[in-house]
């Protein structure tokens, strides 16, 4: 039986980290083995992806308004050939399109992703390793700036977003981190921060959304033994933790880079590494 303290602690990991490019299932698999908890129980894998609903939700509240737009000018291009003009017709088809990979390779390699990869060790060397890439993204965003290549969502195309959603694939390894997956993808693409954070955000509803529905249903006779009232408060506490994090990341990115984050992904990773060669803590 999961404790209400430690629905509270992974309530708040989960809020806390998903939006953020520092892994949240990296971060959710360190605290559940801190927790004591069996980091790859079949109820424990399904409590860590259902609770990631309380974010989604989040996610639709925050954007409620430009998801509707865009769903709007989706279901009109679909009927009038004019509509597709709309920039909001090209970016929605992004999203979509965009959403597509992660599900694919999210389904067919689950039993990999729920066994062997929950491993701290793999979560250490993803965060390490990823952090090169996200400094690699900065600079390439940097560079195309320069060159007054420097795309808004207004100029955001189902191209881009196919791209993106084939980097995201790579956020199914625990410790890569969904955000900084998309985010670099898209700084790589020469897409302007604030516009590649939110592509990640609602690329996050479609992937995140499929992904706690599937476990829940998989894993509905394991999940009782973790308790109802838990997992309520599990997706309360994500959900408000995850609203306040996607308001404070879009407002960061605005004026700062992601290099602030990589500093702390490469720490943690080394620290992670350190407690498992001492054997302060267990892989699995």
């Amino acid at each position: 039986m999961l404790s209400y303290f430690d629905a509270l602690v992974l309530g708040v990991v989960e809020g806390l980290t998903e939006f953020l490019p520092v892994s949240s299932t990296g971060h959710l698999t360190v605290a559940e083995k801190i927790l004591g908890l069996q980091v790859d129980a079949p109820a424990v894998t399904a409590y860590t992806a259902i609770i990631q609903l309380g974010a989604i939700v989040a996610t639709f509240l925050f954007f409620a308004r430009k998801i509707i737009r865009l769903l709007t000018a989706w279901v009109r291009g679909l009927r009038d050939p004019a509509a597709r003009a709309d920039h909001d017709y090209a970016l929605a088809w992004a999203v979509i399109v965009g959403s597509i990979p992660v599900g694919i390779v999210g389904f067919l390699g689950r039993h990999l992703v729920e066994g062997p990869l929950r491993n701290l060790w793999v979560v250490a060397g993803a965060l390490v390793a990823w952090s090169a890439v996200m400094i690699v993204a900065e600079r390439r965003h940097d560079e195309l700036e320069a060159q007054g290549i420097h795309r808004g969502e207004g100029e955001v195309g189902p191209r881009d977003g196919l791209m993106i959603g084939l980097v995201q694939c790579f956020s199914l390894i625990p410790g890569v981190s969904r955000s900084g997956a998309t985010i670099s993808a898209g700084l790589l693409r020469g897409i302007d921060r604030v516009t590649a954070t939110e592509l990640s955000f609602f690329m996050a509803i479609p992937a995140l959304t499929a992904a706690g529905l599937f476990s829940a249903l998989q894993e509905k006779d394991n999940l009782g033994s973790l308790g109802a009232g838990q997992m309520i408060l599990g997706i309360v506490v994500a959900f408000v933790v995850a609203y306040a994090s996607i308001a404070w990341l879009l407002r960061f990115v605005a004026t700062n880079s992601l290099k602030a984050f990589v500093g702390y992904r490469v720490l943690a990773g080394l620290a992670l590494a350190a407690a498992l060669g001492l054997g302060w803590i267990a892989s699995t």
